[in-house]
């Protein structure tokens, strides 16, 4: 296998980990959950899951012959909070993974250093999948901080429990060991 094609594997794993984390903490989530806001300048968990799905949607949508800001997308739109329930947020949330999920299955280690645009800015495709993922993990990283704040002693955690990086890490060496 060649660079490239290692990179894509890795990555491709690497977006499904970032897309796990935002899952684990929306199925802990209720309706109103999900709507629940500091204040008006801050955005829902519904509202960045649509503004996700629909970057994701514009930017992964033919990914290496049109440029990544289609003429399709409101970007204004997807910071309305306009969605009607768990299950639209869920389904939007779906899409935009799917979107990203099939481009990146399609691509190969010969397209990374091909030339692609985002608002007619040149980037290689390795470029435009590391600006992506950046993005991706900060928006989800506010998700996941704004879920664990909403359920507090409810929580899930979704990383080691506080008091067991020891353990965690001799469960590690074990299995690593073995």
């Amino acid at each position: 296998m060649d660079f490239g094609n290692v990179y894509l594997k890795i990555v491709k794993e690497r977006f499904e980990s970032v897309k796990n984390l935002g899952d684990k903490t929306i199925s802990q989530l209720t309706e109103e959950d999900i709507r629940w806001r500091l204040n008006q300048s801050s955005n829902s968990i519904a509202t960045i899951a649509k503004h996700l799905s629909g970057n994701m949607i514009s930017r992964w949508s033919n990914f290496l012959t049109t440029d990544g800001e289609k003429l399709s997308r409101n970007r204004d739109q997807e910071f309305e909070d306009d969605i009607s329930s768990k299950q639209e947020m869920k389904t939007n949330w779906e899409k935009g993974w799917a979107t990203l999920l099939d481009t990146l299955n399609k691509l190969e280690g010969k397209d990374l250093l091909k030339s692609i645009t985002i608002r007619g800015e040149n980037l290689t495709v390795l470029e435009a999948i590391e600006r992506q993922m950046a993005h991706y993990a900060y928006h989800v990283g506010q998700i996941v901080y704004i879920g664990k704040q909403l359920k507090d002693e409810d929580w899930e955690t979704l990383s080691i429990r506080k008091g067991k990086s020891e353990e965690y890490l001799q469960q590690k060496l074990k299995k690593h060991q073995s």
